[in-house]
């Protein structure tokens, strides 16, 4: 099956460097276009009160994980990220958008946006089981199947 980029237009082109920010999240498999990671980020760095119910949702997903959240001085950048993407809206004229993607599979790519690797991994191997329905990947995992 060929790799599409989620969200993207048909004639949308892609001017990446291989040493930039997006680059790497394509590389580790990202499919949000470049604008919404751009702005996605932005507000993430910019917005200093965040839904608490969103909140709740990502720190729910690490701990199931395993991963390790800072909370020293305000949310997590993983997190505050992760809230930016869950509260941003499907545009009309768009067919498909992160707003579609399940909480663990948005999370993903946060993690995916951020370069966190060491915290896919663990988000991965946490919920994609042999046996059961993967909501990163949204398959149901067969023995050696890689999640993406």
């Amino acid at each position: 099956m060929k790799e599409q980029s989620f969200e993207a237009g048909a004639d949308m082109q892609r001017q990446t460097k291989e040493n930039n920010a997006y680059g790497s999240y394509r590389t580790l498999g990202g499919i949000i276009n470049e604008k919404d990671c751009v702005i996605a980020l932005d507000k993430s760095e910019k917005t200093a009160a965040f839904n608490k119910t969103l909140i709740q949702q990502a720190e729910n997903i690490a701990e199931r994980a395993g991963i390790v959240l800072e909370n020293s001085d305000g949310a997590d950048p993983r997190v505050k990220l992760y809230a930016v993407l869950r509260a941003d809206n499907k545009p009309e004229d768009v067919k498909y958008h992160h707003s579609q993607m399940s909480d663990q599979r948005l999370f993903a790519e946060t993690l995916r946006m951020l370069g966190d690797t060491d915290a896919l991994d663990k988000l991965v191997n946490a919920y994609h089981k042999v046996g059961t329905h993967c909501p990163i990947c949204l398959k149901v995992v067969a023995s050696g199947e890689q999640c993406r």
